[in-house]
């Protein structure tokens, strides 16, 4: 499953309390902030409804990118 990298680029001052809201409800709290959100129905509404202060770009799922180590090998037990 994909995710979302979502960023935060333009401020809220001098838009709607529901669109700062929903700012922070993505997690974003300074400019130029990233965060990396899960890509479903519910963060695509949200990332639409502030889409004039955000950049998004999809990115492939770290967590099934990334190789499988085992405890044992890392910790040599």
């Amino acid at each position: 499953m994909a995710q979302l990298k979502v960023t935060y680029t333009k401020s809220t001052i001098g838009y709607a309390h529901d669109q700062k809201r929903t700012v922070k409800s993505l997690g974003l709290r300074k400019i130029r902030q990233s965060v990396l959100l899960p890509d479903n129905s519910a963060v695509r509404g949200m990332v639409f409804k502030v889409r004039h202060l955000v950049e998004v770009e999809e990115v492939a799922d770290v967590a099934t990118d990334a190789p499988r180590i085992s405890r044992s090998r890392v910790y040599g037990g």
